[in-house]
This record gives C-alpha cells, sequence and structure tokens, in this order.
C-alpha cells in the first residue's frame, strides 16, 4: 500500500508529459534561439546565400545583356567552353601567381612587424596606430596614390632613381615585365596591416612565462620562437594566411584601379576577366560559368592545403 501511494505521489509530481516533459521546454529553447539568430540570418540568406544560387543556376543558362533577350537553359554548355578558352586560363594562372605572390610576403614581413610590435619599446602605440593606415584607406584610394607613385614623369618612384643615378626609371604600370610585380608590391603593402593585426594578437595571446622558461633553460631567441611562439601561433597564422589567400585571389578594386587588366592582359585577374565578360560583353551566364569554375577550384585547393597543415600538425 505504501509502494502504490508512493507510486501515485511520484506520478502525481511528475511533469507534464511523463519521461518525455522536457521536449516543450527544449522545443521553446530552440524556437527562442532561432528568434535571436534570424535577424542576422535574414541579410546573409538575402545578400549573399540568394545570389550565390542565383549565379549558380545562372551558369546553366545564356543570360545576356538587354531587356528583350530570352534565357534559355543551356546546361553545361558554359562549363565546356571555359575548358577551350585560354584566355580564361591565362587569367587564372595570373590570379595564383597573384595570390602566392601576395601572400607570402605578406605572411613574412607581417610576422617580423608583429614580433617588433610585441617588444616593449618606446612609443609603440604610435607604432602600431601607423601600421595599420594601408589597412584603413579603401583600395581605390590605395590604388590612385600608387599610380602616382610609379608615374613615369613624375612619381616618386622615378624622380628617387633619377637622383641616385641609377637611371631614367620607366613605366613600371605599363611595362610588359613589371606591371604584375608592381602591383603585387601594392597589394602586399596594402593587406599586411590585417596579417600583423592577426598575428599581434596571437602573440600577446602566448603565455610569457613559457618564454622566460624557455630563457631560464639557456634557449635562444630562435629556439624560443620554434618551441614556443609559433606553436602557439600556428593555429592564427594557418587562418590568416587561407583568408588572405581568399582575399588576394579574389582582388578586384585595387587592379582594376592601377591598370584595369593590362598592358596585354599581364594583370587581367580572373575577377578582371568575369567582370569584362558580364559587363562590358553582356554575357551573364558565361561571366556565372567562371565564377563557379574559380569558387570550386579555390574551394580545392584550399582543402588540400587546409588538410594537410592540419595534419602535419597534429603528426608533430
Amino acid at each position: 500500500m505504501t509502494l502504490a501511494n508512493a507510486t501515485v505521489q511520484t506520478g502525481r509530481d511528475a511533469p507534464p508529459g511523463g519521461p518525455h516533459g522536457e521536449r516543450p521546454a527544449r522545443i521553446n529553447r530552440n524556437a527562442g534561439t532561432w528568434f535571436l539568430v534570424l535577424p542576422a540570418l535574414i541579410p546573409i540568406l538575402v545578400l549573399s546565400v540568394g545570389p550565390l544560387l542565383y549565379g549558380i543556376a545562372l551558369a546553366f543558362t545564356d543570360a545576356q545583356s538587354g531587356r528583350t533577350r530570352s534565357t534559355r537553359w543551356t546546361g553545361v554548355l558554359n562549363f565546356q567552353d571555359l575548358l577551350h578558352d585560354g584566355l580564361f586560363w591565362d587569367s587564372f594562372r595570373i590570379g595564383l601567381v597573384w595570390a602566392v605572390g601576395v601572400t607570402v610576403p605578406q605572411f613574412v614581413l607581417a610576422l617580423g612587424l608583429a614580433l617588433l610590435l610585441n617588444q616593449n619599446l618606446r612609443m609603440r602605440w604610435l607604432a602600431r596606430a601607423l601600421a595599420i593606415i594601408p589597412w584603413a584607406m579603401p583600395e581605390v584610394v590605395v590604388g590612385i596614390m600608387w599610380r602616382l607613385v610609379y608615374n613615369p614623369d613624375a612619381g616618386i618612384l622615378n624622380e628617387t632613381i633619377r637622383d641616385l643615378g641609377l637611371g631614367d626609371g620607366r613605366d613600371w604600370l605599363t611595362g610588359l615585365a613589371t606591371a604584375l610585380p608592381a602591383v603585387i608590391l601594392v597589394g602586399v603593402w596594402a593587406g599586411m596591416p590585417q596579417t600583423t593585426v592577426a598575428l599581434l594578437a596571437g602573440l600577446q595571446n602566448t603565455p610569457h612565462e613559457l618564454h622566460e622558461a624557455a630563457a631560464l633553460d639557456g634557449a635562444g631567441a630562435w629556439r624560443r620562437f620554434r618551441t614556443v611562439t609559433w606553436p602557439a601561433l600556428r593555429p592564427v597564422a594557418l587562418s590568416i594566411t587561407a583568408l588572405n589567400f581568399i582575399w588576394n585571389f579574389n582582388s578586384f578594386a585595387l587592379v582594376y584601379v592601377l591598370t584595369n587588366g593590362g598592358p596585354g592582359g599581364r594583370t587581367r585577374l580572373p575577377m578582371l576577366f568575369a567582370y569584362e565578360e558580364a559587363f562590358r560583353y553582356g554575357q551573364f551566364g558565361y561571366a556565372a560559368a567562371m565564377g563557379c569554375v574559380m569558387v570550386a577550384v579555390i574551394s580545392v585547393l584550399l582543402a588540400v592545403y587546409l588538410v594537410g597543415r592540419l595534419g602535419g600538425g597534429e603528426e608533430r
């Protein structure tokens, strides 16, 4: 009788719904979470996911400019044409050279600058503020400023070369051999501050006690960097390098202002090529197919890079 009363009492005190009584509360919590996330999720869906899906669908059509032109479904015809488009693959090769040529020096120089700014220097706050000035400037402004620097007649670079007696200077942005290196230099200068800030944040999160312990053990500066600083900095370095590679490969405004893809297509990056196909020649479907190919190839390259680095890190 006591056991029966206890059972009845337990059933009476149990939450509604028996063993599934927590399910309504969990559903309410999930609904509340989605309600809070929704204001940030809607702009992403409307401004990012929506256009991406529309661009993928557009790549399988013959969409062209003109209000009276009808759009037809063409399947993979645009992608077949891309396979035989030598100009596109030349621009893709130039884009890879540009992305690697900017990303690697950016990281090396930013790492050195971050290590310097992490030291206890006088006026360090001023040096840090000056280091991020290029990051605060719009790409269009950076491009115009560097066009003035590279100006063949009155640019500061050629004037300096003449003053030092090293020659008469040259037209850096229109020379077939100098245009791409000149643009890469500007890309490194413009993008180095964001890499410096990320690496500096990683350095400041490294426990100072580890450096002191390594110094007490007789480790020199290089050994402390290799055994203490770099292992702590590796995740940040991996992330910022991958992001820089994506950003640099997708560059448009800086190169457009500097050279507009010239001379002779030597600086025509894939984004510039796709832009010309879409807005100069009106081939929207073909340009969308270019975008799909670029996204797919860069995703594969980044996946291989990240898997290799992360796998190597786990083995070590």
